[in-house]
């Protein structure tokens, strides 16, 4: 697991996400504005969220609707699905970080 044994050492879900490998780092130029994934981090953490992704891609309408979305608004295929790593990653660092009951 990425966190190990001490989820506690995470101060924020950003941290989380460049810890996975999946924080975003600019990479404009010009005029255009876009940003790609850190390539630093867990990469077996990082290829847990893609396969994630594309289960949900798969499977799940809401998340085809956001690509979908993110798609009208002019993001690339590979930038939406960026942006959702970051969104999985984002809701892992809650089930993680939530004190469980025993």
């Amino acid at each position: 697991m990425v966190a190990g044994d001490n989820p506690g050492r995470l101060n924020n879900e950003a941290s989380f996400a460049a810890l996975c490998g999946v924080s975003p780092i600019q990479a404009s130029s010009g005029k255009a504005q876009r940003h790609r994934l850190n390539r630093g981090g867990d990469r077996r953490a990082n290829s847990a969220l893609y396969t994630i992704v594309l289960a949900r891609l798969r499977w799940n309408t809401r998340t085809r609707d956001y690509i979908a979305r993110r798609q009208a608004q002019g993001k690339t295929r590979r930038e939406a699905i960026r942006c959702l790593k970051r969104y999985v990653a984002r809701e892992i660092y809650k089930i993680i970080t939530t004190p469980q009951r025993t």
